[in-house]
């Protein structure tokens, strides 16, 4: 559904909401949720200047008890362009292939990226380092504060929201995001189922010490009816998952130390002398995916949007990837320089993707827990294709990455637009230490010819020329995907295109 009415940003709500931090502030975009993806967001709006208010229901502490462990190229290359994954990267530990199925190796150390592997790293880091840009750059954070209502009109939404004391408050903006999770309270707010089901039941976690570390970094395996994945935190625990698939029950049955353990010796040969398990639970995975991502003004993101199993760890990844894609456009038309309809290729971008990530880590999960002769047959031919067939492995790489997804395009449009751009060498240093600050990059041949263009555009748009002899003039926008491309194009074209794209 798109938007209706007037999208003015003028008329926006703001007052203080329960618990805030420091002053009252105005809020243009309320974002719901402090996980990985509302922080990022939050701090993309407000380094575009955007007035932003997160809303959080928890207390003002990250939880050390995350589920992801991992970050993709993809994801790397966007936390790059905000100037933090050198930093994650010195904390993580990278993993330059995956190993599927027992016997299929994924190799990451060829992708066309400046980060060829996966960085293992709890998200309790990344939520450190995302909630320290956020607050840096202006994040109004109000905490204790549940949403228990919404509702929209032409010129914005209001939120209806409780806090800690119980009291009840109204916080009005031009747009809200939902962040909040699988149970978003945004979501059931606007209406919008979450079809899908669950796919593994009774998946049990455990943080725990252990006597011996693991061979491997990421230590995962299936053997029968058992599967088992153990990963660092980096302070002495590990995080174990396993699951039994004769043994399913509620999530509410208690869990002890020792199911844990008989699954890992099971599913690993080895329970690596598991003890003082510090937190433990059961859990069930669903796959799930919202049918719209915008409805009206209100906008889901993340978990809120999509859930699916923990194969391949691209949950946290696609979430953060949708904030890469929706912050700098509701930037645009907040501050003016785009029309509200830029907001509609947030669907048409996003949801694809979120599609693509339900298929492929619920059929990585249905592969490895192949049990009937017809699947394990299809298991051993889809083995055999990616050992030897270069373009098949490249895409499933692609898309467990992250790299190799692109975005619609313009018919008639340059083979370049709707493609992400790899981090460039240019005339003055990399590309994506250029796309820092939310930027439209503009990388030509002739830089000084198009100054002028950049010049009536300040703050929104940099002027780059290529380190190497390339001709193709891109404009890449703010989330590193090339929004228009020619060879040795026009004035008058060029500026056409930066009007269409950038605003004047």
């Amino acid at each position: 559904m798109n938007g209706t009415g007037n999208d003015s940003s003028t008329n926006l709500a703001t007052g203080t909401g329960p618990n805030s931090g420091s002053g009252s502030g105005s809020a243009a975009v309320i974002v719901v949720g402090s996980g990985p993806t509302g922080l990022l967001l939050a701090a993309d709006l407000a380094t575009a200047g955007v007035p932003v208010t997160l809303v959080e229901k928890r207390p003002h502490k990250i939880s050390n008890l995350s589920r992801a462990f991992v970050l993709h190229a993809r994801t790397l290359e966007q936390l790059d362009a905000r100037g933090l994954a050198d930093e994650l990267e010195e904390q993580g530990e990278a993993l330059d292939r995956i190993r599927l199925f027992g016997r299929l190796t994924v190799a990451l150390d060829t992708l066309p990226s400046r980060f060829n592997h996966l960085l293992v790293i709890p998200q309790y880091e990344v939520e450190k380092a995302l909630q320290r840009r956020a607050e840096e750059a202006g994040v109004r954070f109000v905490y204790e504060t549940e949403v228990t209502g919404l509702r929209q009109d032409a010129d914005g939404v209001t939120l209806e929201v409780r806090g800690a004391d119980g009291e009840a408050e109204q916080l009005r903006a031009a747009y809200v995001v939902g962040t909040d999770g699988m149970r978003s309270a945004v979501r059931e707010a606007i209406g919008q189922p979450f079809p899908g089901k669950s796919v593994i039941r009774s998946v049990v976690l455990a943080d725990v010490l252990l006597d011996e570390r693991p061979e491997t970094l990421l230590t995962v395996a299936t053997v029968g009816d058992t599967f088992a994945f153990i990963a660092p935190f980096g302070d002495g625990y590990y995080r174990v998952i396993g699951w039994d698939r004769r043994h399913n029950v509620p999530d509410s049955e208690p869990l002890e130390l020792d199911e844990v353990k008989d699954i890992a010796r099971r599913a690993l040969g080895h329970d690596y002398g598991m003890r003082e398990a510090r937190w433990m639970s059961r859990f069930h995975s669903d796959e799930r995916q919202v049918p719209e991502y915008r409805v009206g003004r209100v906008f889901l993101a993340g978990d809120a949007a999509h859930v699916h199993t923990p194969a391949g760890g691209q949950g946290m990844n696609t979430g953060l990837q949708d904030a890469a894609n929706l912050g700098w456009k509701l930037a645009a038309v907040v501050n003016g320089h785009a029309d509200a309809a830029l907001l509609d290729t947030y669907q048409a971008e996003r949801h694809p993707v979120g599609e693509s990530v339900l298929r492929s880590s619920g059929g990585m999960v249905r592969l490895a827990m192949a049990k009937r002769p017809w699947t394990l047959a299809l298991r051993g031919v889809l083995t055999t294709v990616l050992d030897h067939v270069g373009p098949a492995r490249r895409k499933v790489t692609g898309q467990l990455t992250g790299i190799g997804y692109a975005y619609p395009a313009p018919r008639g449009s340059h083979k370049l637009v709707g493609t992400r751009v790899p981090d460039v060498a240019l005339s003055s240093g990399r590309l994506y230490e250029a796309l820092r600050g939310g930027r439209f990059v503009l990388v030509t041949p002739r830089p000084d010819d198009a100054e002028g263009a950049a010049g009536q555009r300040k703050g929104r748009l940099t002027v780059e020329g290529w380190a190497s002899d390339r001709r193709t003039t891109v404009l890449v926008r703010p989330d590193g995907y090339v929004a228009w491309a020619a060879e040795s194009p026009e004035p008058a074209e060029l500026e056409a295109a930066l009007t269409a794209a950038v605003g004047r």
